[in-house]
């Protein structure tokens, strides 16, 4: 099991908001460690759930169904999952499965502008946020 940090509060409001980090060493051994951390965070009572993916490269559609997962209860109490920090791939994921109508993302990688992909040499935009990402697809 991986030491990365539990979920921490960032409102004093133990129902308002949690923010769970993820890291490369949480999703090394798969998305049980990831799970467990949303469960806590579900377990907890919160309302907001704010997954930060600014140190993970990607994840796939099983993580996707882990926040997904998460997201229904806390809609239930009001609130929604927040995916802060996710890459372009991951983003792009989330607006082709639909997922963007329900799960809300929120600014891209840290950095600004234009960077160089370390893996395949291409440019990634890390300065798109996710406000224009709920219109409706007509407008």
């Amino acid at each position: 099991m991986a030491s990365a940090p539990a979920a921490m509060r960032t409102s004093q409001n133990p129902e308002d908001e949690v923010v769970v980090r993820l890291d490369e060493a949480v999703l090394a051994d798969g998305l049980a460690d990831a799970r467990w951390l949303m469960r806590d965070a579900v377990l907890a009572g919160a309302r907001w759930i704010v997954v930060d993916l600014s140190r993970v490269h990607s994840v796939g559609s099983p993580a996707l169904a882990t926040f997904l997962s998460a997201h229904r209860v806390c809609r239930a109490r009001g609130g929604a999952v927040v995916l802060r920090g996710a890459d372009r791939r991951t983003r792009d994921m989330v607006r082709r499965t639909g997922l963007s109508r329900v799960l809300h993302l929120q600014g891209g990688p840290v950095g600004g502008g234009e960077k160089r992909d370390q893996r395949g040499g291409g440019t990634r935009d890390t300065g798109t946020t996710g406000a224009n990402l709920r219109r409706p697809l007509w407008a």
